[in-house]
């Protein structure tokens, strides 16, 4: 295949010698292999930063073990170095629930693992700071999102200190960075010195206690527990989490200022959700959608499952307790025109290896595509996390309207034979009843539509669980919505003819999940005739409410103490009992319960009715 290296950001000293530049302005270091895709963060910011009419290069998954001259060969940039460490957590990415090392790397060429170190962020920057300290570093991605306040590290078991702290880079750009970069790249080239910049929203900065700094008066600010009284007092550091969740997910947020030591660390408020003109203005940057020509003849897994996907829009209302979309994208729907979406669609059909299908029409939630309230004025004084949770928002629009007419329009095209919604669909959120006779009926409509021509034969959905009480910690509707979504999907099938299923996904060992809830699911499963295929243990990861809930042992917003299951003896025993029907747990699992005085369950689980 014929290709022009320039049509990728340059990744060596040649590639930027063959554009004529005399210098570069920004330098990325990113821990994925470096793809071209709107999906890839590293990428996405990198034509970002291009399209400000700046010179950037873009390094991929430097070696960091070496003579370091992946670092050096590019020099130092005119503006900042950003290191963006992957579109995934390198903690996740490297380690199971169970803590053990994966063996593959989906976000490498030929999914090789050891391509990256644990925590790219802090090793980066640390090598960067060393070889040129007077450069500034910012960091960003869904790394030090997490990571912005004082955060529990699962792998380590310990409390770690803000990873601005710990990496010590200059700044921290948390979120979706456009907005942010793009004000640093304007100011930074008004002659502004770096060092002067803590004032801009979505950033966080570190200063001295006594120094002077500025930032905007319109800003409330809250002094967050000090890192040190987050180690000495579980309390306190669960009380954090209440203020912190809050005011990522408010119209009007404050600052947030944590002390460390003599010094502060600084949050400012986000900005606004990103208009359908900005992110149109995102997707329509000259993304090849192709890995570089570097990557010749090598697959890269997380590559391949997006390659022929549209994302639709971002945030997420949903507030799940044990998911970090709101902590990085926020609650806010940012959506894309329709016209910016079906301009997309002609990009996919148009790739030499278009086969008629695109895997996934979507976006965090797939199904909050034009969704947000009907008083914005509500909006600016809410600060819910979730939209859905304990129950649906009054003043939330959850007509699906929007998404049957992209649907179908897509659908019209002549080149695309398939078009699957491969995102999690909320669907508490379609099969809410307004008591609106025309709303309901759309909604009706679009669950029996997705059924009918958007599943690739496996419809999954997330229950995560069955038991109402952990549920409810879990910010999840009742299970009894999800035996009337099977019903309903069932009686879709049959009037349709289709042979397709439904595939459940849940969760064992999620904070306050006891033994009993664990029997509870696998009686529930079995009614409804389940073998279950995925499952997973939960795994804390950071700056979610269910790992405030694992470390600390309360509910941050209550302050009730809630029970986890740490042990990896106490994990297995959850775990095993989504596996009820295997013949090698049924000792194990009767062991359980007649420990716990629960022959009832026993009776129900290993009974001949509904087996």
């Amino acid at each position: 295949m014929d290709y022009n290296i320039q049509q990728w950001l340059p990744t060596t000293k040649k590639e930027v010698e063959q554009r004529g530049w005399k210098s570069i302005d920004v330098i990325l270091f990113t821990g994925d292999a470096y793809v071209d895709h709107p999906s890839f963060g590293g990428a996405v910011i990198g034509r970002l930063l291009e399209s400000l009419g700046l010179n950037v290069a873009i390094v991929p998954q430097p070696n960091w073990q070496d003579d370091l001259r992946d670092f050096k060969k590019l020099g130092k940039p005119n503006l900042f170095f950003g290191i963006s460490p992957g579109c995934m957590d390198s903690m996740v990415n490297h380690y199971t629930a169970a803590k053990r090392r994966r063996s593959d790397d989906a976000y490498t060429p030929g999914n090789r693992s050891g391509a990256r170190p644990d925590m790219p962020t802090i090793v980066y920057t640390k090598i960067l700071k060393e070889l040129f300290p007077d450069t500034p570093v910012i960091i960003g991605g869904i790394e030090a999102s997490l990571r912005r306040f004082t955060h529990y590290d699962y792998w380590k078991d310990s409390l770690k200190p803000s990873i601005l702290y710990e990496s010590q880079a200059d700044m921290l750009v948390y979120g979706m960075g456009e907005k942010p970069l793009t004000e640093i790249c304007r100011m930074l080239q008004r002659g502004i010195p770096f060092q002067s910049l803590t004032n801009i929203p979505q950033t966080s900065v570190i200063r001295h206690k006594d120094e002077k700094y500025a930032t905007n008066k319109k800003w409330q600010t809250i002094m967050l527990a000090s890192h040190e009284e987050c180690l000495s007092d579980k309390r306190k550091y669960a009380m954090n989490f209440r203020y912190i969740e809050e005011e990522s997910n408010s119209i009007h947020a404050a600052k947030l200022v944590q002390p460390i030591g003599d010094e502060l660390i600084i949050v400012n408020p986000p900005y606004p959700p990103m208009s359908t003109t900005e992110i149109d203005a995102i997707y329509d940057l000259p993304f090849t959608r192709l890995p570089h020509p570097k990557y010749r003849g090598k697959e890269i897994p997380a590559y391949n499952m997006i390659r022929h996907s549209i994302t639709m829009h971002r945030g997420c209302f949903g507030g799940c307790a044990f998911c970090t979309i709101s902590a990085h994208q926020g609650k806010f729907i940012s959506s894309r025109s329709e016209a910016s979406i079906l301009r997309e669609v002609q990009h996919v059909c148009d790739m030499p290896d278009f086969k008629g299908t695109i895997t996934d029409l979507g976006g965090p939630s797939a199904n909050m595509y034009m969704i947000k309230g009907k008083d914005h004025r509500i909006c600016e004084q809410c600060k819910r996390p979730s939209c859905l949770h304990p129950t649906v928002c009054k003043n939330l629009n959850t007509d699906h309207s929007h998404l049957l007419n992209l649907y179908n329009q897509v659908r019209r095209d002549t080149r695309v034979k398939h078009c699957f919604v491969g995102s999690g669909i909320r669907y508490d959120l379609s099969m809410h009843r307004t008591g609106n006779k025309e709303i309901d009926a759309i909604n009706r409509e679009y669950l029996e539509t997705v059924i009918k021509h958007h599943v690739s034969g496996r419809f999954k959905v997330a229950p995560e669980h069955s038991s109402d009480k952990v549920l409810h910690l879990m910010r999840k509707p009742s299970f009894k919505l999800f035996r009337e979504l099977t019903a309903r999907f069932n009686a879709i099938n049959n009037k349709e003819h289709l042979k397709q299923q439904i595939i459940p996904y849940f969760i064992s060992s999620h904070p306050g999940c006891s033994l009993e809830d664990m029997a509870d699911l696998a009686i529930n499963t079995k009614e409804l005739d389940f073998k279950l295929e995925q499952v997973q243990d939960f795994t804390p990861t950071p700056m979610t409410l269910a790992t405030d809930m694992y470390y600390s042992g309360f509910h941050p917003y209550s302050l009730r103490k809630i029970q986890s299951a740490k042990t990896e003896t106490e994990k297995k025993r959850q775990n095993i009992f989504f596996f009820w029907y295997k013949r090698e747990f049924k000792s194990e699992i009767i062991g359980i319960l007649t420990k716990l005085k629960r022959t009832d369950l026993v009776k129900r689980l290993y009974s001949n009715k509904n087996k």
